[in-house]
C-alpha cells in the first residue's frame, strides 16, 4: 500500500511537470508562472515552500530536547510573515525576478551582481538539505541505503525542475500542502487514541524550558524568522502573484494557516518521544517508528507522501530561485530566451554541488540554518533599509552585506562546534556591524 501511494504520487507529479513543460513559451512563463498566480496558488505555493521535510523531519527532531518549545521554528517563520504583509505590495511593485534584482535598484548594479553570486551560494545549502531529508526518509521506510537515497533524490529533484519551472511548481504545490495538512492532521488523529503517555514534565513547558531560552528565541527571530520576511524564495512566490492585492492577500492566509499548522507538527514529535524514550536518534528520525508503529498501510503511505510532498515543494523553489538569481548576472539580458537555456544549466549545477554537499553532511537542521544564517547576517538589513528607503551610504552596500555574512556564518559555527553562548551573541552582532556599516556617513574603502 505504501509503494503504490508513493507511485501513484511520483506519477502524478512527473505528469504535471511535462504537462506544465508544454506551457513554457518564455522567461516570464519559466521564472514566475507568466505573472498569473492566484490567491490560491500563491498560499499553496508559498506553504509548501515553508513546510519543507528540513522544517517537518527537524521540528520533529528538536521537539526530543525541546518539547512543545520545538513550535518556535514555525512560529518564527509566521511572524516574519506577518513583517512581511506591509510590504509584500513593495515587494511586487519594485520586484521583476529575483531578490538581486531588488538590492540592484537601492544599491546599484554591483550590489546586484554581488548577492546574485552569494545567495545561490546559501541556498545550495538549502536544496542540500531537503536532498538530505528525502535520502533519510528512503532509508527509514524502504531501507535504501543513505548514498543512493542522495543520488536518487537529487536527480528527481533535478528533472521536476528543469522540465517545468514555475509553472509547474505552482500547480504541483497546491497539491503538496493538501497532501501535507492531510498527513499530519491523519497522524495526530491516531496519535490521540494512544492513551499510554510519558511525557517528561520539561516537554510540556512553553514557551521556554530548559532545551530553548530566551536568547535562543531571539537568535532564531533574527536569523529564521527575517528570512521569511526578506528571502529570494518567499519573493519568488510574490512575484509569481498577478496584483499587489493577491500578494497581500496571500501572505496574510499563508500566516494563518501557518500558525496552528507550527503546533500540528511539534505533536507526533512529542508523542514518539512519549512512546519511544530509549530511542536512537542516530538511526532517523522518530518519527518513523511513529508512523510503522500506529498509522495503519492506508495512513503511513499518505504520511509518507505527505513528508516527501514536503521535501519535494521546498527542493524544487529553492533550486529554480538559486538558478535564476545566478542567471541574471551571467545572462545579457534576463528577459531574453537564452537566460532560459542558461537557467536550466544552472538548476543542473546547482543540484550537482547540492548532491555533494548531502554527501558530506548529513544533518538536515544543521545545514538548514547555517546556509539561513548567512543569509540573513547578509541581506535582511540591506534589503528592509531599502524597501524603507531609508537614508544610508550606498557605497557600503557590498562591504556591509559581505561582513555581515560573515560574521554570523564564524557566529553559527562557532555555536554549533564550539560554545553556543558566544556563538549566538557573534550572530546577534552581524545585524549591528550590517547597519552600521551601511549607515556609517564616511566612505570606508
Amino acid at each position: 500500500m505504501q509503494i503504490t501511494i508513493l507511485i501513484i504520487y511520483l506519477i502524478l507529479l512527473i505528469g504535471i511537470g511535462i504537462y506544465s513543460s508544454l506551457r513554457v513559451k518564455n522567461t516570464t512563463d519559466y521564472f514566475v508562472a507568466g505573472r498569473k498566480g492566484s490567491v490560491i496558488q500563491v498560499t499553496g505555493s508559498l506553504l509548501a515552500t515553508i513546510l519543507g521535510g528540513s522544517a517537518i523531519l527537524g521540528t520533529i527532531n528538536l521537539t526530543t530536547n525541546q518539547g512543545w518549545a520545538a513550535s518556535w521554528l514555525l512560529i518564527t517563520a509566521s511572524l516574519g510573515l506577518i513583517a512581511l504583509i506591509p510590504l509584500a505590495k513593495y515587494v511586487k511593485r519594485l520586484g521583476n525576478f529575483t531578490l538581486p534584482e531588488l538590492l540592484g535598484k537601492f544599491y546599484g548594479n554591483r550590489a546586484k551582481n554581488f548577492a546574485s553570486i552569494i545567495i545561490p551560494i546559501a541556498w545550495t545549502g538549502i536544496v542540500a538539505a531537503q536532498i538530505i531529508a528525502s535520502a533519510k526518509i528512503a532509508n527509514a521506510f524502504f531501507s535504501l541505503p543513505y548514498t543512493e537515497g542522495v543520488v536518487i533524490s537529487a536527480v528527481l529533484f533535478i528533472f521536476y525542475t528543469l522540465i517545468g519551472g514555475q509553472i509547474s511548481i505552482l500547480k504541483t504545490d497546491f497539491l503538496q500542502i493538501l497532501l501535507i495538512i492531510g498527513g499530519l492532521a491523519t497522524t495526530c488523529f491516531f496519535v490521540m487514541q494512544k492513551t499510554e503517555w510519558q511525557i517528561p514534565e520539561n516537554h510540556l513547558a512553553f514557551p521556554f524550558n530548559s532545551g530553548f531560552n530566551p536568547l535562543n528565541l531571539f537568535v532564531l527571530v533574527m536569523t529564521y524568522a527575517t528570512t521569511y520576511m526578506v528571502g529570494p524564495d518567499i519573493y519568488s512566490r510574490l512575484f509569481c502573484s498577478k496584483d499587489e492585492k493577491t500578494a497581500t492577500r496571500s501572505v496574510i492566509l499563508t500566516v494563518a494557516i501557518l500558525l496552528p499548522l507550527a503546533f500540528l507538527i511539534v505533536l507526533p514529535g512529542i508523542a514518539a518521544n512519549s512512546f519511544y524514550p530509549n530511542f536512537n536518534h542516530s538511526h532517523g528520525s522518530i518519527l518513523v517508528p511513529l508512523v510503522n508503529d500506529l498509522l495503519p498501510n492506508w495512513a503511513s503511505g499518505l504520511m509518507i507522501a505527505a513528508i516527501l510532498s514536503a521535501v519535494m515543494s521546498s527542493a524544487d523553489t529553492t533550486l529554480l530561485t538559486a538558478a535564476i538569481i545566478i542567471t541574471d548576472p551571467l545572462s545579457v539580458k534576463i528577459k531574453r530566451f537564452n537566460s532560459l537555456k542558461l537557467s536550466r544549466i544552472m538548476v543542473v549545477i546547482i543540484g550537482a554541488i547540492s548532491l555533494i554537499i548531502a554527501l558530506k553532511i548529513t544533518s538536515i537542521i544543521q545545514a538548514l540554518l547555517i546556509a539561513l544564517t548567512f543569509f540573513s547576517g547578509a541581506f535582511i538589513i540591506p534589503t528592509l533599509v531599502g524597501l524603507l528607503r531609508l537614508k544610508i551610504n550606498s557605497s557600503h552596500a557590498i562591504l556591509a552585506m559581505g561582513t555581515g555574512g560573515l560574521v554570523a556564518l564564524t557566529g553559527k559555527l562557532i555555536s554549533i562546534y564550539g560554545n553556543s553562548f558566544w556563538g549566538n551573541w557573534i550572530i546577534i552582532s552581524a545585524f549591528a556591524v550590517n547597519a552600521i556599516i551601511l549607515f556609517f556617513p564616511k566612505k570606508l574603502l
